[in-house]
Formats: C-alpha cells, sequence, structure tokens
C-alpha cells in the first residue's frame, strides 16, 4: 500500500492543464529567466521531482498530457463552485469532511454489491479510508477501497452538477430490490461536496479504478478538468484517491496533528475504519559496529572470551531512537447510539459520555432512543453532574454546542440556535439521521421544518429523561443545579408548560427546609380553597415575616415562598396548575370564604371606617393612593401597600430597578413604577383605631395627618417597595419621636464648637500670620544690617 502511495503523489503532478512546457522541465535555466514567473518555477521543480519519482522522463509526461481528453465545466458546475468556494463553506477544513463522507460512500456501494457479487471485493478485501501528507510536495491524499469510478463516470459525476454517483447507485439498488431499507443509508451528492476541495487547494487530481475498467486520472484547477488513462496501469486494485495540492494559506492542513484533529472532530463515528500515516519515535536495539567491538576486545582475556562468546553476541547491541511511520487509527470510538440500549452496558454510556464531551465525571442521567417518523434519526442526551461555567452568560445569544448532529455518523455541526431551545442549553447528547436530507452543502439543511420536528422530540425525550429520577436525586441534585433552568423553560415554552409545571420546586410554609411540589401542595389545599397562595421576597424569612402572609398563616393556608428572582416571573406566565388559578397575596383580589353572618359584621365595619378611608384618600394622601379600604389580609400589622393584580409587586419593583440596563428612561418601567396602590388598613389595631376617632373629631388633624402618612410611608417599605423621598420620612419619624417624649418640636441642636475657645482652625490661623510677622521682621533687620556697612567703611577711611 505504501508503494501505491508514492506512486499516487506522483501521479498528482501528471496534469493536462499547466501552461507551462513540460518539454523544457529538462532545461537547467527554464523558469529562472527574467520572463519566467516564480509560480512557473515551483511547478516545474514538482514536476521533475515527480518525474525522477516516477520513473517516467519528460517526454513521457508531455506526450501524456497531449493526449489527455479536455473538458469544460458545465456552466452550472462553474457557478456553483464560485457559490461554494465564496460563500456556502463558511469554514474551510469542512473540505476533509466531505472528502471522507464520500469515501464512506464509496466503501458502502461496494460493501453492499459484495453481498450480491462474490467477486466485488476480489482486487482487494480490505475496506478503509487512508489519508497521507506530504510536506515537500505540499499535497494530502485521501484513498479509500471503494467502488471507484470508471472514466464516464469521472466526467459524469465531477464535471456535471448534481450528478450524485450515491444516487444512481441507490436507483440500480432499487430496482434490484435488494436490501431494502438498508440502502436510504447511501447520502450525499458526491460531485457537490468534492467541490469543497478547492476551498484549500490549487489543483484537484483525482486517481480511480473501478472493477469495470481500468485506472483514470481527472485533474482539474477549477476552471476546467481532463481525463486520461493512468500508463502505470492499476495501481489501486480498486478504490479512488483524492490529492490536493494546497494553497499557500492552507499549509496548515499539511500538520499530522490538524489533520487528527479534524478527523476526530467530524468522522470518528463513521462505519469504516480511518488510518492516517503517522510518525511516532521509538526505542530500537541496533548491532554495534565491528571497529568499536575489536577495541573493547583486545583487552579482553581469550579465555574469558570463549567462555563468554554468547554473552558478547548479545551484547553487540545499543539503544537508539528512531522515527517510525505508520498507519495511526482514527475512528477507534464506536457510535454506541447505533446500537440497541437493551445492549449497552451503563458503564460503556458512562465511559462513552466522557470521551464524547470532555467531562471528568459521570453524567447525572441519560436517555437513548430512537425517533420514526416524519424523520428517523437516534439519539443520547446526557444531563451533567453539575451545571456548566457561564451557563446563563449571554444567554439566549451564545451559541450552544452540546448537541452534535450527525448524518451517517458524518459529523455536521453543533452550531445550533434552534435544535434545543435557549432553557434546556446544558444538555449534551448527539442526534444522528440517517435520512435527513441535505442541500448543496452539508452544513445546510434542506428544510428547516425537519428541524422542528427532531427539536420537539428532543425536548418531549428530555424532559421524560428529567421526570424518571427519583425524588432525592431531583431535589438533591438535578434542582440544585439546573432549577433556574426549569423556570425559564415555564416562561418560553408555551408548549411544554404543563410538563414544566410539574417539575417546578419552591419553599412553603408547610415545611422549614424541604421544598414542594405544586402537585403535593395542591394536595395539601384546604377544603373550599380555589387558589394557590404565594408570596415573593428576597429572602424566605422577608416572606414569612410580611404583613401579607398574617391571615393566612393564623387560618392555616400554605403559601409558596418564592425567594429567586425568576420565580414571581414563572408564576405569572403559569396561569393555572391543576385548574387552579394562583393569587400573589401581595395583590388585589385576595377573599376568604365568608358566611352570612361575617359578611354583615364587615359591612357594618366598612360602613363605620367609611370617614376614616374617605379621609385618606381624599386629604391626607391624596395624590399617593388609589384608595383605602379596609383589609382582610392584615391581623397584626396596622396597614399595608397592595398592588393592582396587574400592576407590580413590591417584589417585582425592586428587580426591575436593580436591572442592569436600566436608565429611568424606559416608558413602559415608569408607567407601573408610577401606579398608584390601594392602602388597605386593619380595623381592629389601635393605631387605626385612634386615627378614625381624631378624624371624626377633627379632619384637620395635623398630627392625624401626620400619622397617615408615616403609616403610608411605612406600609411602603413593609410591602416591599422604595420611598419617592426619604429624608421627608426622616424627619416627619424626628418630630414624632419629639412629640412622644415632650421635647419642643423648635429646639435646635447645639453647635459643638464653644465660640469663647478658639477653634483649632483659628488657632492654626494665627499662628500662620506669626509666622509671616516673624519673617517680615527678620528681612527688615536683615535689610538695615546691609545698609549700615557701607557708611562704616566710609567713615573708617
Amino acid at each position: 500500500m505504501e508503494q501505491r502511495e508514492h506512486l499516487l503523489m506522483n501521479s498528482a503532478c501528471v496534469s493536462a492543464e499547466d501552461d507551462v512546457d513540460i518539454g523544457a522541465a529538462v532545461e537547467d535555466d527554464l523558469g529562472k529567466s527574467r520572463e519566467g514567473s516564480r509560480t512557473d518555477d515551483e511547478v516545474v521543480q514538482r514536476e521533475e521531482e515527480a518525474i525522477q519519482l516516477d520513473g517516467l522522463s519528460a517526454a513521457q509526461v508531455k506526450e501524456i498530457r497531449e493526449k489527455a481528453e479536455k473538458h469544460a465545466f458545465q456552466a452550472e458546475v462553474n457557478r456553483m463552485m464560485k457559490l461554494i468556494i465564496n460563500s456556502i463553506y463558511k469554514n474551510k477544513e469542512i473540505f476533509l469532511r466531505e472528502l471522507i463522507s464520500n469515501s464512506s460512500d464509496a466503501l458502502d456501494k461496494i460493501r453492499l454489491l459484495s453481498l450480491t457479487d462474490e467477486t466485488a471485493l476480489a482486487e482487494n478485501e480490505e475496506l478503509t479510508i487512508k489519508i497521507k501528507c506530504d510536506k515537500e510536495k505540499n499535497m494530502i491524499h485521501i484513498t479509500d477501497t471503494g467502488i471507484g469510478m470508471t472514466k464516464d463516470e469521472l466526467i459524469k459525476n465531477l464535471g456535471t452538477i448534481a450528478k450524485s454517483g450515491t444516487s444512481e447507485f441507490l436507483n440500480k439498488i432499487n430496482q434490484m430490490q435488494e436490501e431494502g431499507q438498508s440502502t436510504s443509508e447511501l447520502i450525499g451528492q458526491f460531485g457537490v461536496g468534492f467541490y469543497s476541495s478547492f476551498l484549500v487547494s490549487d489543483r484537484v487530481i483525482v486517481t480511480s479504478k473501478h472493477n469495470n475498467d481500468t485506472q483514470y486520472i481527472w485533474e482539474s484547477d477549477s476552471n476546467e478538468f481532463s481525463v486520461i488513462e493512468d500508463p502505470r496501469g492499476n495501481t489501486l486494485g480498486r478504490g479512488t484517491t483524492v490529492s490536493l495540492v494546497l494553497k499557500e494559506e492552507a499549509s496548515d492542513f499539511l500538520e499530522l496533528e490538524t489533520i487528527k484533529t479534524l478527523v476526530k472532530k467530524y468522522s470518528q463515528f463513521i462505519n469504516f475504519p480511518i488510518y492516517v500515516w503517522t510518525s511516532k519515535t521509538e526505542t530500537v536495539d541496533e548491532p554495534v559496529e565491528e571497529e568499536e567491538t575489536k577495541e573493547k576486545d583486545e583487552d579482553t582475556d581469550e579465555e574469558a572470551a570463549v567462555e563468554e562468546e554468547d554473552e558478547e553476541k548479545k551484547a553487540k547491541t545499543k539503544k537508539v531512537e528512531k522515527t517510525v511511520w505508520d498507519w495511526e487509527l482514527m475512528n477507534d470510538i464506536k457510535p454506541i447510539w447505533q446500537r440497541p440500549s437493551k445492549e449497552v452496558e451503563e458503564n460503556e454510556y458512562k465511559e462513552f459520555y466522557k470521551t464524547f464531551s470532555k467531562d471528568y465525571e459521570e453524567p447525572m442521567t441519560y436517555i437513548h432512543f430512537t425517533a420514526e417518523g416524519e424523520v428517523t434519526f437516534k439519539s443520547i442526551l446526557f444531563v451533567p453532574a453539575n451545571a456548566p461555567r457561564g451557563l446563563f452568560d449571554e444567554y439566549g445569544t451564545k451559541r450552544n454546542d452540546f448537541i452534535k448532529l450527525y448524518v451517517r455518523r458524518v459529523f455536521i455541526t453543533d452550531d445550533f440556535h434552534d435544535m434545543m431551545p435557549k432553557y434546556l442549553n446544558f444538555v449534551k447528547g448527539v442526534v444522528d439521521s440517517d435520512d435527513l436530507p441535505l442541500n448543496v452543502s452539508r452544513e445546510t439543511l434542506q428544510q428547516h421544518k425537519l428541524l422542528k420536528v427532531i427539536k420537539k422530540k428532543l425536548v418531549r425525550k428530555t424532559l421524560d429523561m428529567i421526570k424518571k429520577l427519583s425524588d432525592e436525586a431531583y431535589t438533591e441534585k438535578f434542582w440544585k443545579e439546573f432549577g433556574t433552568n426549569i423556570k425559564l423553560g415555564v416562561i418560553e415554552d408555551h408548549s411544554n408548560r404543563t410538563r414544566l409545571a410539574k417539575l417546578l420546586r419552591f419553599q412553603t410554609s408547610h415545611h422549614q427546609t424541604e421544598l414542594s411540589s405544586l402537585e403535593q401542595y395542591v394536595e395539601r389545599m384546604k377544603e373550599g380553597q380555589d387558589k394557590v397562595y404565594f408570596m415573593a421576597g428576597p429572602s424566605r424569612k422577608e416572606a414569612e415575616t410580611s404583613p401579607f402572609v398574617e391571615r393566612l398563616l393564623k387560618k392555616g393556608y400554605e403559601v409558596l415562598y418564592l425567594t429567586e428572582p425568576v420565580d414571581e416571573y414563572c408564576i405569572q406566565a403559569l396561569p393555572e396548575f391543576d385548574g387552579k388559578r394562583f393569587q400573589n397575596v401581595a395583590k388585589e383580589g385576595l377573599k376568604f370564604e365568608e358566611n352570612e353572618k361575617l359578611k354583615a359584621k364587615w359591612e357594618a365595619l366598612e360602613k363605620e371606617y367609611e370617614p376614616l378611608t374617605n379621609w385618606m384618600k381624599e386629604k391626607a394622601l391624596k395624590d399617593q393612593i388609589e384608595k383605602a379600604v379596609l383589609s382582610q389580609r392584615l391581623l397584626e400589622s396596622p396597614c399595608a401597600l397592595v398592588a393592582s393584580q396587574y400592576g407590580w409587586s413590591g417584589n417585582m419593583e425592586r428587580i426591575m430597578k436593580a436591572q442592569a440596563y436600566q436608565t429611568g428612561k424606559d416608558i413602559s418601567t415608569n408607567y407601573y413604577a408610577s401606579q398608584k396602590k390601594t392602602f388597605e388598613i386593619n380595623p381592629k389595631h389601635p393605631l387605626i383605631k385612634e386615627l378614625l376617632h381624631r378624624v371624626k373629631e377633627n379632619e384637620d388633624d395635623k398630627t392625624a395627618a401626620d400619622l397617615a402618612v408615616v403609616l403610608f410611608e411605612t406600609a411602603t417599605l413593609r410591602s416591599g417597595y422604595h420611598l419617592a423621598d426619604t429624608k421627608q420620612y426622616g424627619d416627619r419619624i424626628e418630630r414624632m419621636l419629639r412629640m412622644s417624649l415632650n421635647i419642643d418640636l423648635d429646639a435646635e441642636v447645639e453647635d459643638l464648637d464653644d465660640p469663647e475657645e478658639p477653634s483649632e482652625e483659628t488657632e492654626r490661623e494665627e499662628e500662620v500670620k506669626a509666622d509671616d510677622d516673624e519673617q517680615n521682621d527678620n528681612a527688615a533687620d536683615k535689610e538695615d544690617t546691609e545698609t549700615a556697612e557701607p557708611t562704616d567703611t566710609k567713615d573708617e577711611l
């Protein structure tokens, strides 16, 4: 096989379309003159090397090229190649995936033929794909032992668009009515995927041998192509070699590690073994040269030499490191999803998950299934033991690469926005469809509706997988890691909302630490209770001490405590559960069952407190509240601020105002934030009774007005809302404290600075001034001295 590879490498340079005169290859200075281009020089040099390796003379090569049949590509092919090279394939590395896929198709064909024709594999029983890089020649060779192509097939399949060898082969198999459904596994359009080769190569050479024809060479530079019979005869036995002369910028694909990575990424689950010609360093024993041995033997006694003759023979070797080249198998991981789930052991699933996902931990759970219907596919889905890091970073916009799509075990893509919904972005797995239709590129699905069908089934199976977890495993493991995802699913996934609602877990007043499902809540509901009560807050303590839940807890009703930011959104998106609607106890609409006696008593109370409620709405709290009413939900608190049915609760307002993108200019946000709320008062509270008494006596009582405002502001804080003016609230509290302690309201705060004693600042100013005066005096004395000196000197003279 190695000899064949050398021959194939050499044939790659036998081109019928070069503009350079091959006959001149024997001249020393061709391509080195000023008129010859550098490119032509390199081409000639490569051809000279090839001729030497191949044993063909320049005259023979020239004769071969002259006899080669030249063909123009079909017009559609030219357009398609431009489309493929410039736009369809976004990433150049897929050329290898396409060529391996084509090789796999060819191997499938010969394998199926061999079932009815015993001589089909006579030339070569091996069914493999082999890849070899040649850095010196700047070439890659992909060889398969598949069915090969005749001369006509080379022209037809590679020269015209949409003439798929696979599709024609399928027609033949269908006519023979052999293998039935298995033939549908043959996919792809050879002529289309093949053209991706020009993404990375300037020239492509295809050498092919079909059982019914001789060996031919097809060659093209993407402008036109030629076909010629291979002068070397049958070197392949059977099959095809695609040789690519790489572009300068594609030299990275000559690196063994790059090729290995691409094979494992795209083609590791291909049915047939894929080998890469690779090197490794081994330590081997080599015989020591005779001269070295003689030098050692000179000092050795003859008798000792005779006795240790055998040992010396063994010792005449040394350890040497050598680079050994051999074929290395790339796709040793088997696609376990292709096997029936009953035949796969649990340990196999776990090991496959670790290899496939690069996760060092075992999965929390998994599901293996086959979906049939509009589209048939096999899949294995896994839930990781821990939430991936940054699970909600760029939520909804970040590319999800955890679900990998294969078509006949050929990796197509993991760049999905529609394969799985956003809230299931933690699920990892593979989807492999044997009959998924493809467009001109294996990257682009022909019918987007089929993706929607796949997505629908994947979601259902994922939810079934999660539902089958034990209560302990679900609560202790899954909910802690992925509970927020389920809540987001209730908000986003309308079609699966009922299924997701059954997976929700919340803290409740029923138990201090254990979480409860909605099903468990409904089972524990009191007789006659028609709503599910919930209270949202930043923590459980704040929720269970809220004034809104006082009477509910007293009457024995169970309350859900929503303590996560997403919880209230989640419940708002869920209109009902098991026929029971949800009631936010911080909003209007909370009512208790009443008999006629209680109803009459309540109506009497409302009439009694009508002066106070009217006074609050029209005078004391005018423009601050929607209305004032008596409250059925309060037990110990004097009052509370209740949102309308479609307004913001205090918890929701806190969340909305804490948004990172909040600017205060959003019209919708300002609308909800500025909505007036209902002021509920507790008619049994002493403060409210006293306030009623004062209002009845004098509606203009300033103390009563202050008390009403303080009650309103306190209720605003207790209900979870923000105060518009905290300074006024503080001043008002101080004034009431002064009155309660009989302190004069006009009493001023004493200044800490004593006017009789100079302050530190004054002392510092005086010190600075004293220093300045002293400096001025010294300067004056110095000036007098200098003036006096010349006078004294004059007197002495």
